[in-house]
């Protein structure tokens, strides 16, 4: 994932405070309850804040192609079921969900808690913390996530090889 670049005129500049709070000095992709990710601007970048701030980025679905729920839960289907236990760090853990019915994960920061359990792009989330999630949207996922405990443990369904 590299820089985000590009933000047109019609496009805002959104200043805003998620996550867990605090950082270690290096600037870090953040993910918020609405799904989208924030990455932060250096000073100097033409912003609406003369000091570093957090601009919105939407991309473009990591998705090959629709995924069904009932694609995923078909039995001997394409698919594998896969469980990990992230802890979340001072910023977060270290993803992004979207979609809806079925959620998948969007973007997984690099050397984040979330890469280090495992966690990949264009994985379909099954649970979260015990509870099934095939059939909500990604804001309630991500709500169900920003809300629970610091530990949370996801399944989630990957494809397999072909």
């Amino acid at each position: 994932m590299g820089p985000h670049t590009g933000v047109t005129p019609s496009k805002d500049v959104k200043a805003v405070a998620c996550g867990r709070g605090g950082g270690r000095g290096e600037a870090r992709m953040r993910s918020c309850s609405d799904g989208n990710i924030y990455t932060r601007r250096p000073v100097g970048v033409r912003s609406t804040s003369s000091s570093s701030s957090l601009v919105l980025s939407n991309p473009k679905s990591v998705l090959k192609r629709p995924v069904s729920t009932e694609e995923l839960q078909e039995p001997g289907g394409p698919y594998i079921k896969k469980t990990f236990t992230i802890v979340g760090d001072a910023v977060g853990w270290g993803f992004v969900v979207r979609g809806n019915k079925p959620c998948h994960i969007q973007a997984v920061e690099p050397q984040g808690p979330a890469a280090l359990a495992g966690m990949k792009v264009r994985q379909f989330v099954v649970s979260v913390n015990g509870l099934n999630v095939l059939d909500l949207d990604y804001r309630t996922v991500s709500y169900l996530i920003l809300t629970g405990p610091r530990t949370v443990v996801m399944e989630v369904m990957e494809e397999t090889e072909k």
